[in-house]
């Protein structure tokens, strides 16, 4: 089992059954898959995206400017946090916010050493923000924060259970991967995260499994060996 994990989660996929926003019964699902694994004794550090409330990137082809866009992803993010925060902390697990810019007191500021320990106090720590600069991504951002955190892998919970040879959800003779190496996703072209991402877990030897977070109880499967998602690894 892993000692300590990232666990990127989508904002898109907070937004449930609803067209925008947070779902409050996703929310819970998701505070008490983390409690589970917290309760194993897992160190679990957390980068949710922003992409229910707000995605700069689409903010910006419709008139935004690009950096004033990103920082409202950010606070997207942040939001986010504090939601996922307070449901953890509703059901008894302790968790806290970490931002990647001083918004204080809203969460505190993110260092490397700060959330690692938060982390060793049995804590959970949020860390919002993304990377604190325009031009990256969330994807970007965890890749970033798991290698700094020094976690044993990187989890993406998406609303797909591994990584295909086409989108799923628009090719139905699509084949899921059960393992894939980095290079073998650059050379066929998947869209697994940005290349950026990508590119720092590899040089930095950061193992990724993508899964299906919005499945209850995947998680715990995730934790404990169970062969479901895909495993990207250094080849």
């Amino acid at each position: 089992m892993y000692k300590r994990i990232l666990l990127k989660l989508s904002g898109e996929s907070l937004m449930g059954s609803k067209q925008y926003g947070i779902d409050e019964v996703r929310l819970a699902e998701y505070a008490q898959q983390i409690k589970q694994v917290a309760d194993l004794g897992v160190q679990i550090g957390i980068v949710i995206g922003g992409g229910n409330i707000f995605r700069g990137l689409s903010g910006a082809g419709k008139g935004f400017d690009r950096v004033k866009g990103d920082q409202m992803g950010m606070l997207a993010t942040t939001i986010n946090a504090l939601a996922l925060s307070s449901a953890l902390n509703s059901i008894g697990q302790k968790a806290r916010v970490l931002t990647a810019i001083n918004m204080f007191p809203i969460g505190e500021q993110y260092s490397k050493w700060r959330a690692i320990e938060v982390m060793e106090a049995g804590e959970v720590a949020i860390l919002a923000g993304g990377t604190g600069c325009p031009y990256f991504t969330t994807d970007t951002g965890s890749a970033l924060r798991g290698i700094e955190i020094e976690a044993d892998v990187m989890l993406k919970g998406t609303r797909v259970d591994g990584i295909y040879t086409a989108d799923p959800e628009k090719d139905p003779t699509a084949t899921k991967f059960d393992k894939i190496t980095y290079d073998e996703i650059y050379n066929k072209g998947l869209k697994v995260m940005d290349l950026t991402a990508t590119t720092l877990c590899r040089d930095n030897k950061l193992p990724i499994i993508v899964f299906n977070m919005d499945v209850v109880g995947n998680l715990y499967k995730v934790m404990t060996d169970e062969p479901i998602g895909t495993l990207v690894y250094e080849g």
